[in-house]
């Protein structure tokens, strides 16, 4: 860590200068020399932490810009439908596609950091797993996987989602989920629950998908739990559905918006 390096010599030169000077006691010289070392890595950290969250901010400002250009095209086509939406979700997607690998190209600014920043090195590959998920990139995810940090509930979903797709067994994704869960505050692991429960759902363990969400009822009120809960019990497994949750359960992969082909009314004139 350079910025460490370069306090500990401010440090040391400061001590030993005013030792060796006799300017001050050893006692003394110690004491401003331990300043001297935390005010200079005080100083180079801020500095540092500023040019980060510049970085930072850049490849932020990348993926707001994109996301209003898809939403001000999706607004578009809600006044006027295309004539496809399979050709408009391909379009929707390949736009996504292009501002995400900008921000993508982005955090490679971030590296310059590595040797200032603690961790500096996984939470760029936090970042680019996010962005490559995004785009559908599961070559980059799987490689990026070992290297991303998952304190966030989002990003353990995410990576519970993958692991099913790779189709690994149960037993490990039961390990990562409980692990994740134990951390989180009130209401926090509704996106988890959600994800673990639709899987073992999938794996045709409905008993073990409502145990999981007995458990996560514990700590949140969510509806959405609540009801697929009360579908598993009455076994209603049919009805078993995260679709309320919205983009946030859709950003997982694990399932597809259902859209509906909009009729347009034709209009003589």
């Amino acid at each position: 860590m350079y910025s460490v390096l370069i306090s500990l010599v401010i440090g040391l030169a400061v001590g030993l200068g005013l030792g060796f000077s006799g300017a001050l006691g050893y006692g003394w010289s110690t004491f401003f020399g331990v300043l001297a070392s935390g005010v200079a890595q005080f100083v180079s950290g801020r500095m540092v932490q500023r040019r980060v969250k510049a970085a930072m901010d850049a490849v932020q400002a990348v993926l707001v810009e994109g996301q209003k250009k898809l939403q001000a095209k999706a607004a578009r086509w809600q006044m006027r439908p295309p004539g496809s939406i399979q050709a408009a979700q391909a379009e929707m997607a390949r736009d996504q596609k292009v501002f995400v690998k900008e921000a993508l190209a982005r955090t490679e600014n971030l590296r310059q950091f590595i040797p200032w920043v603690p961790m500096m090195a996984r939470q760029i590959a936090t970042a680019q797993f996010q962005l490559h998920w995004m785009i559908k990139d599961f070559k980059k995810v799987d490689e990026l996987m070992p290297k991303a940090l998952f304190f966030d509930p989002t990003m353990t979903a995410i990576k519970i989602a993958r692991m099913y797709m790779l189709e690994k067994p149960t037993e490990e994704i039961a390990k990562v989920y409980e692990k994740a869960v134990r951390r989180l505050r009130y209401n926090q692991n509704v996106l988890l629950a959600a994800a673990y429960s639709w899987i073992l759902v999938q794996r045709k363990d409905a008993d073990g998908a409502f145990k999981v969400l007995n458990r996560a009822l514990e700590k949140s009120d969510n509806d959405t739990l609540k009801a697929n809960r009360e579908h598993l019990a009455n076994n209603r497994v049919a009805h078993f559905s995260n679709t309320a949750l919205g983009e946030q359960w859709y950003a997982l992969l694990l399932e597809e918006p259902k859209i509906r082909q909009q009729r347009q009314r034709m209009q003589w004139r």
